[in-house]
Parts: structure tokens; C-alpha cells; sequence
């Protein structure tokens, strides 16, 4: 398209929202989409993957084992290791109880099989009986039915007797209500972005119209992906719902803060807000656009991911960041130009009244910078840099079951039960699935594995064989995943055998490889991705190789202080093995927004005033509103601290924080710096206009002159 018909497709866009009958259209159109949105968004639920398949890498070995285990019975069981203890040692009736509750845990969903147990421990304090459970259908949810079940019957004429249920199924009832306080993180979000808003804006109803249109592009998002994963397959899961929430919450407000800010400026130009809303949309409308491209296109880079959960969240957000970019360039210019200046009540804006320039603050920090530029880019990149040194300190290699977790649930308890009765990897063996022909000589090499305790007969089925191989160490601990890689060499070099290792040990060394792997390739991918989005939008070179590199030099800074913090203010024993995947598409596809919004803004302004007075009049323009944005952005993500979940925890403290570098430090005060050094050559292979070139020149005269 070229740059005529893409104005004129501009200002056919804008003509709707901020047209005196367009905006009726607009507002109906909303008004009809929301009524279904609204009823399919209810039922996402529904669909979400929530069970091992949903989390483990497609072409993975324990994937295959999950599969082939099918014809044992054993591919779609897990186990629920239900522990009893008491201190002073079981008793005669503890024992007869823990038989009898043996038996009736077959009569309870999703029970599968006889109970195996109850067997006593060594120092005879406790009890240990193994129930398998199957997933089905309903996966985690159902799983949660089951052990709620489990333990009623358990707890029930107890007598002092401890109960706990741990294991795989354990871990998934209590990851699954962990994951059912995503309805007040809903709530939460809701309450920082209009707090937050209310002390931008001192006015009752721009965060009313902000969270109308920011709700409405959330159930409308929530409907799209609903309608994919119905229908076309995506892999959506508990942790994309509720980052889809705090993703659309906070970035389509950003998108919200930005337009009611130019609108305001215009409407202090213009008497018809409808006027004032054309030329606002027509000024901010391709920052904006430009932004939402940008997370988009990185988020739906994810789909590269071996990883399901990881390949599903990124299309399921891309959906959410485009549905409040859309809601927020039609619906809510809408509502503002339907309210006009009553928006902004008591704080109307008057026709000739001094638009709202950032402040004076702003003005003199680009004024200091404007001393010595090279000095503060220079001063402030190093500073950078030794907190990205921090990053050697994270830990991302995965983390057991009992450490997913904030405080200390059920499994938690249980796990410290067994650990302290019973052999650790008691209850959780691994699966070797091998040929029947050579399940002889697999038995042999998997008993000969170190860290390997235990290996049951064969049971064969069809010319297949399954063997169960019970650890020494924690199933869920890094001690038990290197076991699983010696076993995997030792049964792999059986000739003829066709073995493969799985288990939920193995499923989590899988799921680290793959994340492992997905690092690698996505990494570069999203960098290059958004070089590519930069220079389109700013048509140069130098101007894009810049941001990204202050974007990524503050991404490593973020970790570096994260890494820390969770290490030693936390207490965290590591991270989630995704972990630095989705910080680093959260931080550059987010962070590069600030830099977008700013250095348009310079680079509009540079035609009449030149490159380094720009830089200044720009930041001085657009510091308080991509503040306020940043604070909304970090609010959202800090509100993921409310679920009880540790990868929520570092994954909302690490974004929050490296939103809150990218605002105050990053965009004010590196982009600033390193445009007023670099003055026109920030824009090279572009093709200025000739006025904008000597206006620069007499800018930077005047800037030396000042």
C-alpha cells in the first residue's frame, strides 16, 4: 500500500469512532459482538488442557510412553500416594482403619484397580497405600474430585491420625485449586488499573470508560480462544487463562492511557471532540497499532515451542493483545466522543487551555540529560549491565512438585511425610516400555542403573512389555531426572528392545530439554521479529538497532535483580524451566512499546524542530502518560502474586519490575540520552524532509546554545 492510500485507509478508520453518527454504529456493533462474547467466554473452562498431554513436548519419549502404557492400563493413571502418621507410632486400630479405607477408596471417581498397601514404614510411624487414579476427560479438575474423596474418607473417625495424599495426584489437586484463584486475580487487576488510573486522571469516569472497553476485549478474547480450542485444535491450559487476563488488562489500558492522553491535548486545541478524536486517533493510532504488532507478532512466535502449554499460550495471546488493540481504536473512542468533554469531569479540558506536557519534572530531567548526553547513555548502560550480572544466579532447570508452591499445601505435607517414613521414590516408579522379546535383558540394564532401587517383573501384553523401576530419590528432584537420562542410555543400548523411559520424572526432564530448546530458537526469532517491526514503523537502521538493544539490555537487568530476589529474598529454590522464555517475550515485546511511543513522538516532532530538541519536547510530552502506562503494565503483572503459585510469583515480579526499569530508566533516560547524542544520524537510510534537516541543525544549535 502505498503512503497515500495507507492515510487514506487512516482516515476512513478514524472517521468511524469519531464520526457523529459513526460512533452510534460503532458503539451497536460492540453492543451485539459482547452479547455472545460474553456467553462463550464463560465456558473457556471448559475446554482448557490441564492433564500431563497438555504440558508435555509433542515428539518427546515420555509422550510415547504415555501412549504406548495405554494398552497396560497405566498411560492414562496416575498415582494419589495417600500417607498416614502418627508421631507415637501407628496403632492396631491406625492399621485396621488405613485397610478398610484401602477398600473404600475404590468406590471413589476415577479410582482404578485395587490399592496397593497399606504398608507400614520402617520406624512403624506411618502408613503408606498407593491408589491409581485415571485422568480422563476432565483431567486436573477431575483429579481434584478424586483426591477430595480420597480424603474424606481418610479424615473421617481419624482419631489423632494424620492423613495426607501426595504424589502426582496430590500435586494436581492442589496445583488445580492454586490455579482457582485466578477469579479474584480478575478482581484484583480490575481494582490496580482503576486506582491507578483514578490518580492519573483525578476523574470518576475515565477509569470507568477504560474498564467497560478493557472488560469487553477480555470476554471477546476469551470467546475467540474458547471458539479455537473448541474447533481448531488450540492448547490452551490454566496458566494461559489467567495470563491472558493480566495481558489484555494491562496492555490494552496502556493502549487507552495513550489516546485519552493525545485526546485531551487535541481537545485543547479544538472545540468538536469529534474533531479532537480524528486528529488524536490519526496522531497516536500508528504508535499504538505499531505496539500491538509488536506483542502480537512475538507472542504468536511461540507457536514455534515444542512445548503444548508454551505453543497454545502464545496464539491465545496474541488474540488477547489484538482484541484490546481493536476495542481501544473503536470502541473506546466512542464512548469518549458519546461523553465528550463530561469525560473528564471536574477536570474538563478548555479550548486554549495549556495541554498536559508531562510536567515540569520531566522537562528538567531532559534538560539535565541534554548537558552531557554521551555520559549518562554510557553511565547508565554500565549500570544496566552489572545487574544483568545477577542473571548467572537463576536457577531455571525446574522445580519439584512440593516447591511449586507458595505456601505449603497438602502435597507439601505429604511429601515431608513420606520423605521421613518411606523410601523417596516409593509410589512413583518410571515406565520402560520395551519389546516382550527383550524385557529380560531391559529388567537387567534398568536394575543396573544407580539411583534405580527396585524393578518389577514384566507384564506383557500384545508382544509388548511394560517394567516399573522405582527410584531412590524424589520423583519430582534433579537427582531423579539424572537418573532417568542413565536409564534411558542403558535400556537404549539393549539391541532389538525398543525402549523408552517415561514416568512423571521423565515427563519433567522432557519438559526442561524442550524448554531448553525453545530457547534457543525463539529467542533470536522474537529479536529479529521485532529489528524488523522497528524498522518498517521508524524507516531507518540505526534508530531500531538501538532500541532493541536497550530493551534487551534492560531485559537482562530485570532478570539479574529477579534472580536475586528469588534466591535470597524469597527463598525460591529456582524457576520454572519456561520461565526465561516468557520473560524475555513479555520484556521485549512490552518493553519496545515505551521506546515506539516515544521515539515516534520524536520523530514527528523532529520535522519541525530537529532530532535533539525533539528528544526533549517528546519526552517532556509523553512522560507522564507512558509513566502512568508503565505503572498500570506493572500493576497487572504484580497482581499474579495473588495466586499461591511460585512460577506466578517470578514470573509477576520479573515483568512488573522489568516494566517499571523499561519506564523510569530505559525510555526516560537511556532512549533520551541516546537520541540527543546521535541527534539526525538516529534516523539513518531514512529520507528526511529537507525542512526537518535544517531544523535539526538549528536545533542543535539552539540545544548549545541553551
Amino acid at each position: 500500500m502505498t503512503g497515500r492510500g495507507a492515510r487514506g485507509a487512516l482516515r476512513a478508520w478514524v472517521a468511524l469512532p469519531a464520526g457523529r453518527r459513526g460512533k452510534w454504529a460503532v458503539l451497536a456493533l460492540w453492543a451485539l459482538l459482547l452479547v455472545p462474547a460474553l456467553l462463550l467466554a464463560g465456558r473457556l473452562g471448559e475446554v482448557e488442557q490441564n492433564d500431563n498431554a497438555a504440558w508435555l513436548p509433542g515428539g518427546a519419549e515420555s509422550t510415547a510412553v504415555v501412549e504406548r502404557a495405554a494398552a497396560f492400563g497405566a498411560g492414562d493413571t496416575v498415582p494419589a500416594i495417600v500417607l498416614y502418621d502418627r508421631p507415637a507410632g501407628v496403632t492396631d486400630a491406625d492399621l485396621a482403619k488405613a485397610k478398610a479405607d484401602a477398600m473404600a477408596f475404590g468406590s471413589v471417581e476415577s479410582v482404578v484397580g485395587v490399592a496397593q498397601g497399606p504398608v507400614a514404614s520402617p520406624d512403624g510411624r506411618a502408613l503408606q497405600t498407593v491408589v491409581q487414579v485415571r485422568k480422563g476427560r476432565d483431567g486436573w479438575e477431575g483429579l481434584g474430585r478424586t483426591v477430595d474423596g480420597l480424603t474424606a474418607i481418610g479424615t473421617a473417625h481419624a482419631d489423632g491420625l494424620g492423613f495426607h495424599v501426595t504424589g502426582p495426584a496430590g500435586y494436581a489437586s492442589d496445583s488445580i485449586k492454586a490455579f482457582g484463584a485466578a477469579g479474584s486475580l480478575t478482581t484484583i487487576t480490575a481494582v490496580v488499573v482503576v486506582l491507578i488510573l483514578l490518580l492519573t486522571y483525578r476523574s470518576p469516569w475515565l477509569p470507568l470508560l477504560s474498564l467497560v472497553t478493557v472488560g469487553g476485549a477480555l470476554a471477546v478474547a476469551e470467546a475467540v480462544v474458547y471458539l479455537l480450542a473448541r474447533n481448531a485444535g488450540l492448547v490452551v491450559n490454566k496458566q494461559t487463562g489467567f495470563i491472558l487476563v493480566v495481558l489484555v488488562f494491562g496492555a490494552a489500558t496502556d493502549y487507552a492511557l495513550l489516546l485519552i492522553a493525545r485526546y485531551r491535548e487535541e481537545l485543547g486545541r479544538r472545540q468538536d471532540p469529534h474533531e479532537a478524536m480524528a486528529r488524536a486517533l490519526r496522531r497516536c493510532g500508528p504508535a499504538i497499532t505499531a505496539s500491538a504488532a509488536t506483542v502480537a507478532v512475538g507472542l504468536t512466535l511461540l507457536v514455534l515451542a515444542d512445548l503444548n502449554s508454551t505453543r497454545g499460550m502464545g496464539p491465545a495471546c496474541a488474540i488477547g493483545v489484538l482484541v484490546g488493540w481493536l476495542a481501544m481504536l473503536t470502541l473506546m473512542p466512542a464512548l469518549l466522543v458519546a461523553c465528550g468533554r463530561r469525560a473528564f469531569w471536574p477536570r474538563r479540558p478548555e479550548v486554549g487551555a495549556a495541554g498536559a506536557d508531562g510536567g515540569r519534572a520531566w522537562t528538567r530531567l531532559g534538560d539535565a540529560i541534554a548537558r552531557r548526553p554521551r555520559t549518562v547513555w554510557i553511565g547508565t548502560a554500565l549500570a544496566l549491565g552489572a545487574l544483568a550480572l545477577g542473571a548467572f544466579a537463576l536457577r531455571a532447570d525446574g522445580l519439584a512438585d512440593t516447591e511449586q508452591f507458595t505456601g505449603r499445601p497438602q502435597t507439601a505435607a505429604g511429601k515431608e511425610v513420606q520423605q521421613a517414613h518411606f523410601p523417596a521414590g516409593s509410589g512413583d516408579p518410571l515406565y520402560v516400555v520395551t519389546s516382550a522379546d527383550a524385557a529380560g535383558s531391559v529388567r537387567a540394564a534398568l536394575a543396573g542403573v544407580p539411583g534405580v532401587v527396585a524393578v518389577g517383573e514384566p507384564a506383557v501384553r500384545d508382544g509388548r512389555a511394560l517394567l516399573l523401576g522405582e527410584l531412590a530419590a524424589d520423583p519430582s528432584s534433579r537427582e531423579a531426572m539424572r537418573t532417568v537420562g542413565l536409564a534411558r542410555t542403558a535400556v537404549h543400548a539393549v539391541p532389538g528392545a525398543d525402549a523408552l523411559v517415561g514416568g512423571t520424572t521423565a515427563v519433567a526432564l522432557d519438559t526442561r530439554d524442550a524448554a531448553a530448546r525453545d530457547d534457543r530458537l525463539i529467542i533470536p526469532a522474537v529479536l529479529v521479529t521485532v529489528l524488523l517491526i522497528l524498522a518498517a514503523l521508524l524507516r531507518a537502521v540505526v534508530a531500531p538497532l538501538l532500541l532493541i538493544a536497550t530493551v534487551v539490555l534492560s531485559f537482562g537487568a530485570a532478570l539479574g535483580v529477579s534472580a536475586l530476589v528469588f534466591r535470597h529474598l524469597f527463598h525460591f529454590a529456582g524457576a520454572d524451566a519456561s520461565f526465561p522464555l516468557l520473560t524475555f517475550v513479555f520484556l521485549v515485546a512490552l518493553g519496545v512499546d515505551y521506546n515506539i511511543f516515544l521515539v515516534t513522538r520524536i520523530r514527528e516532532d523532529a520535522h519541525a524542530l530537529g532530532t535533539r530538541r525533539a528528544a526533549r519536547t517528546a519526552l517532556a510530552a509523553t512522560g507522564g502518560v507512558i509513566t502512568s502506562a508503565g505503572l498500570v503494565l506493572a500493576g497487572t503483572f504484580a497482581a499474579m502474586a495473588s495466586l499461591p503459585l511460585v512460577f506466578a510469583a517470578e514470573l509477576g515480579f520479573t515483568v512488573a519490575f522489568g516494566v517499571l526499569l523499561d519506564t523510569l530508566v530505559v525510555r526516560s533516560v537511556l532512549v533520551t540520552a541516546l537520541a540527543l547524542d546521535t541527534g539526525p544520524r538516529l534516523w539513518w537510510l531514512a529520507r528526511p524532509d529537507r525542512p526537518a534537516r535544517a531544523t535539526d541543525e538549528a536545533g542543535s544549535r539552539a540545544l548549545q546554545a541553551s
